[in-house]
C-alpha cells in the first residue's frame, strides 16, 4: 500500500502567495511614503502659520518690523514650543511682510509660507 499524505501546501502555492504579497507591498509602500511626506509638509506649514501669527502680534505690540525666533518661542512667549516633525530648520529671524522659508524637511524638501 502506498499511502501519501495530502495535507499541507505545495511549493507552487506558497510561491504564488509570496508573489502576491510582494506585489501588494510594492503598491502600498510608495503610497504610504507619499501620505507621510504630505503629512510632514502640512505640519511644517502649520508651524510656519503659528510663527507668522506670533510675529505679527509681536510687531503690533512692540512697533518693530523684525523679531528673532527666540523672542517668539518659549514658555512665556507667543508660541510655547515648535515641534519639528522631519528635522526641518526654521529661520532665526522674521521680518514683517517677508515670506518664511523652512528648509531641510526630511533632508530634502523646502516649504515656503507667505504671510
Amino acid at each position: 500500500m502506498n499511502t501519501r499524505s495530502t495535507k499541507g501546501f505545495t511549493l507552487v502555492e506558497i510561491m504564488i502567495v509570496v508573489v502576491i504579497i510582494g506585489l501588494l507591498a510594492a503598491m502600498a509602500i510608495p503610497a504610504f511614503q507619499k501620505v507621510r511626506q504630505s503629512s510632514q509638509d502640512k505640519a511644517v506649514l502649520n508651524n510656519a502659520r503659528q510663527l507668522s501669527a506670533a510675529a505679527d502680534r509681536y510687531f503690533l505690540e512692540n512697533g518693530v518690523t523684525t523679531v528673532a525666533f527666540t523672542d517668539l518661542v518659549g514658555s512665556t512667549n507667543y508660541v510655547k514650543a515648535v515641534n519639528t516633525v522631519a528635522g526641518e530648520t526654521y529661520p532665526t529671524g522674521f521680518t514683517q511682510g517677508i515670506t518664511i522659508t523652512i528648509s531641510g524637511i526630511a533632508g530634502a524638501r523646502t516649504v515656503t509660507y507667505a504671510p
